[in-house]
């Protein structure tokens, strides 16, 4: 499963074992995207790494699905040029096939913990505490 996230509206790609496109949806609203993956039995998913990837994917394991990260810059080959263009559709599809290359490398997770106690870092690399 390919998502490519964005701000109000979702595209949602998915595929079964042979390749075969399952479940399009070019908009899934912000409030709907949990409860349409929760639903789901478990998979990969697949997302752009940006800002709001590790709070979806932290739900979206909490569901039992593998959430696998992935540099934009990795996913621009798979994405269709010439009528469709780049959208949202196009993006979610391309992720999804990137995501299934064997040799593709992700961006790991970083649980929440992580993430504080890398924003509670100094400059010298010693952590500082946080009350």
């Amino acid at each position: 499963m390919g998502i490519d996230l964005a701000k109000n509206a979702f595209a949602v790609n998915g595929v079964n074992q042979a390749g075969k496109a399952e479940l399009v949806r070019p908009a899934v609203a912000r409030d709907n995207l949990n409860e349409l993956i929760a639903s789901l039995p478990p998979c990969v998913i697949g997302m752009e790494a940006c800002s709001g990837a590790r709070h979806w994917a932290r739900l979206f394991q909490a569901s039992g699905h593998i959430v696998r990260l992935i540099t934009p810059k990795f996913v621009t080959p798979y994405r269709m040029s010439g009528k469709r263009g780049k959208n949202d559709a196009a993006d979610a599809a391309a992720i999804c096939e990137a995501i299934q290359r064997p040799h593709m490398r992700f961006v790991p997770l970083k649980t929440l913990e992580q993430r504080l106690l890398h924003r509670c870092t100094e400059s010298d690399g010693t952590a500082r505490r946080v009350h």
